[in-house]
């Protein structure tokens, strides 16, 4: 069973940034396409980007390409999700999500999911 722990939300400003670090249990981490997703109050859950087992392929929202960037350190069994030039609507809960298989957008693909982080962006 592997657990996903996200950190590094928070208040911030518009225009500001933030990292999101997502930490994973399991020994064979380098093994699993990872993924966020964000989910804001009333709205579905939503993609945000993905990165494959290897970190060679990677993709992005076409709501934050250019903004967001994904990637791994899996010597740390660690994903991270820097954002850049946050807007108030990027604030959310953003949760961390991991499969043994390629990437994908879809939320149902997931098998494992982290307990989400709360970003909150004001005006």
């Amino acid at each position: 069973q592997v657990q996903l722990v996200e950190s590094g939300g928070g208040l911030v400003q518009a225009g500001g940034s933030l990292r999101l670090s997502c930490a994973a249990s399991e020994l064979t981490f380098s093994t699993y396409a990872m993924g966020w997703f964000c989910q804001a109050p009333g709205k579905e859950r939503e993609f945000v980007a993905t990165i494959s087992w290897s970190g060679h392929v990677t993709y992005i929202a076409d709501s934050v390409k250019g903004r967001f960037t994904i990637s791994r350190d899996n010597a740390k069994n660690t994903v991270y999700l820097r954002m850049n030039s946050l807007k108030p609507e990027d604030t959310a809960v953003y949760y961390c999500a991991a499969r043994p298989a390629s990437t994908s957008y879809y939320p149902n693909d997931y098998d494992y999911w982290g307990q989400g982080t709360q970003v909150t962006v004001s005006s």
